[in-house]
């Protein structure tokens, strides 16, 4: 018999995803699975549309992806909101283990973005109400990476970037990124630096064994941003004079930032001849965040002023993880199943403090004129006003049933149980001498279930249903009170359908519809003080996603969610003026609409036009007496790219080319940020 050898284009191992369309996921089920094959709506967000869009933050990475909404996080940390779930500042993943610390995070060693959305704690534990952000990290392999980027920008940007590696021989391969950053700022007074550096290696001493393993040391230096106030006292306020980009209210040279994360990474797997496949990781990271600001604490008042707020605010925390899963694929019942089980064993202890001034020994320092709204004094922020530390231990353990029950029908079926325990401790501060101790344990089942029915083999239609609950001790464990501790956790469920069609082999079309209720939202009555909780709030949606290539030249990602969200209970806070009342709108839940289109013209010249647009919305729910209104506004960006050899690449990237005035994101009512005007940058990328 003739012997006949195929040859084909082996896969890069150092960039697994390329182009703007990704087709499988590990992230949503914690096995390696087509994204069709997925009841959930995930977009990844990959390299290519990473770097064509020179994306320089979390926030940047969401601009494009339907559902989710970027929040100022008091210009300090990440936050996004999800389907209205409320913003949070814990929802953040580094290839599927826990990264939930209040800081920015650098893409300078992700190789994509994993956004996924509706709640789902049987893969991801606590949180994740509307959804989660998973970054996937660069991973050393045998494939050479040799790639030096250097970005000049408007507004004294220097940035640059290396990512280099390759086989050491047949068994291990390294690999090294690092960045460095220094930039101003369309905001007077407003910059940062940062470093990071994170060396790479991994190991595969059989075919069927591979270990990863990874360090990172990362630095951030920043001038905390909290933008400008709203002006106005009552209903449907809107920001404070938004054509002033660059007006900071408040001392921006008494507001620095400074976060620093240390890191050790580890993942073993390991495939049995029977089947079986085993794999380990585990994240220890430990994070020193200290940060102080000056800054609006009111709306503009009738006189035209403003009320000034400051204090220094100092976090440590030491993450631990590990989880294991076990996977096996095997037929039984007359049906092919693959089967998960694992475990996630974790400590996180949190020690955090806040300090206000001696005088006037709150965080009140006055106010100022809004015409000239730079605050002159010079406070010493060196009483503690909160002083508490926490040490929460996680012991979860899931099982998995991803079921083909015949050519065109799947079934997805999952359970998780967590014991989520804390042990919370208030210290003595200016005010109080005492210590007082008390804990909490949450032991919570969260289900998951999945049907999928494949009419076509490029078309999936799914319905699902998943939930998730959060800890009273909130996001960042810190925030638990000995009236809460008995309390029930909140609880998220989210009811989607949804249909995913893949056009072409390199273009996808996503669209879903869903439900996310939450409950068991705390409040505290106005006239007993009393706890209590009661059902919360729904929010209803259309999203609808598209990403790939529409021809062998264009490619395309973007998208549009439609958000409908409400208060389904009045919820009373401190008195009658500001209870939020039944049927009042979520705050941050906006329709937009996004769309980036890259056209190449021929092997050396190509360019991109993008659009940008969000409906207006309230920088967060209102109340029956204030509320503020961020504009609706359309941005548009564009880039052009140049190839001048095989090694050499020139790109600009312009964004705002209009000059569009508009509001970018918001923290509360008065702290506003408004988004920047025309600006750009050219990013040179050698291959050596």
């Amino acid at each position: 018999m003739k012997q006949i050898e195929v040859v084909g284009k082996a896969e890069s191992d150092t960039k697994p995803v390329k182009g703007y369309n990704a087709n499988r996921s590990r992230s949503a089920t914690k096995t390696d699975t087509d994204l069709k094959d997925t009841p959930q709506s995930v977009t990844v967000v990959t390299q290519d549309v990473i770097k064509d869009q020179s994306i320089q933050s979390i926030s940047d990475a969401v601009r494009y992806v339907p559902g989710v909404t970027a929040s100022q996080g008091e210009g300090n940390r990440d936050a996004l909101n999800f389907r209205g779930a409320g913003v949070s500042t814990g929802d953040f993943y580094l290839d599927g283990v826990r990264d939930d610390v209040q800081t920015y995070r650098d893409l300078y060693n992700t190789d994509r973005i994993e956004v996924l959305r509706g709640s789902n704690a049987m893969i991801f534990g606590r949180g994740g109400s509307g959804g989660v952000i998973n970054r996937v990290s660069k991973e050393a392999g045998w494939d050479p990476v040799r790639e030096l980027s250097v970005t000049y920008g408007a507004y004294d940007q220097k940035r640059a970037t290396i990512d280099v590696g390759n086989g050491i021989n047949d068994v291990a391969a390294f690999r090294l990124n690092a960045v460095y950053e220094d930039a101003d700022s369309y905001r007077d007074g407003v910059n940062l630096e940062r470093f990071g550096i994170t060396p790479t290696l991994t190991i595969k001493p059989t075919d069927s064994t591979k270990i990863v393993l990874s360090a990172e040391y990362f630095k951030d230096k920043r001038i905390g941003d909290r933008g400008m106030p709203s002006i106005g006292s009552g209903f449907k306020n809107r920001p404070y004079d938004i054509g002033d980009h660059s007006t900071f209210f408040g001392n921006a040279r008494l507001s620095p930032n400074e976060t620093e994360t240390k890191a050790f990474n580890a993942m073993i797997e390991h495939a049995f001849d029977n089947g079986i496949t085993i794999r380990n990781r585990t994240r220890y990271a430990d994070y020193d965040k200290y940060y102080q600001n000056v800054f609006a604490s009111s709306s503009v008042n009738s006189s035209n002023n403003v009320s000034i707020g400051g204090y220094l605010d100092d976090t440590q925390r030491q993450n631990l993880f590990n989880q294991t899963d076990i996977t096996y694929d095997l037929k039984a019942g007359g049906f092919e199943h693959r089967l998960l089980a694992g475990m996630e064993l974790g400590r996180q202890d949190t020690d955090n403090y806040r300090a206000v001034p001696t005088a006037p020994a709150s965080e009140s320092l006055g106010s100022v004129n809004a015409e000239n709204p730079n605050y002159i004094g010079s406070p010493s922020f060196n009483k503690l006003s909160r002083n508490r530390k926490s040490e929460a231990t996680i012991t979860s353990f899931y099982v998995q049933d991803q079921i083909i029950l015949s050519p065109k029908w799947e079934l997805v079926l999952g359970l998780r149980h967590d014991k989520f325990a804390v042990d919370y401790t208030n210290l003595p501060t200016a005010t109080s001498n005492t210590i007082s101790k008390f804990n909490s344990t949450d032991n919570k089942v969260s289900p998951r279930a999945g049907l999928i029915f494949k009419p076509v083999d490029n078309l999936s239609l799914y319905a699902s249903y998943s939930q998730t609950y959060a800890p009273r001790a909130g996001d960042q464990i810190t925030d638990l009170s000995q009236a809460n501790a008995g309390l029930s956790p909140e609880k998220f469920i989210n009811h989607e359908i949804g249909a995913k069609l893949d056009v072409m082999p390199e273009l996808s079309v996503t669209a879903a519809i869903y439900k996310l209720e939450r409950q068991n939202v705390l409040i505290q009555s106005p006239e007993s003080g009393i706890n209590t909780l009661v059902d919360g709030q729904e929010t209803h949606g259309v999203e609808l996603g598209l990403t790939g290539k529409l021809t062998d030249k264009w490619s395309i990602f973007g998208g549009y969610a439609y958000q409908d969200g409400e208060i389904t209970k009045q919820q009373g806070l401190n008195s009658s003026n500001s209870r939020i009342l039944k049927g009042a709108e979520l705050g941050q839940t906006p329709h937009t609409f996004s769309v980036w289109n890259r056209y190449d013209f021929n092997e050396t010249w190509g360019a991109a036009l993008g659009v940008v647009s969000r409906s207006e919305m309230y920088a967060t729910t209102p109340t029956a007496s204030q509320s503020t209104v961020l504009p609706g506004y359309t941005r548009v960006d564009a880039a052009i790219y140049g190839k001048f050899s095989k090694n050499l690449r020139l790109q600009v990237n312009l964004e705002n080319l209009t000059n569009k005035e508009y509001a970018l994101s918001a923290h509360n009512n008065n702290n506003i940020v408004p988004g920047s005007p025309l600006t750009g940058r050219a990013t040179l990328i050698y291959n050596f």
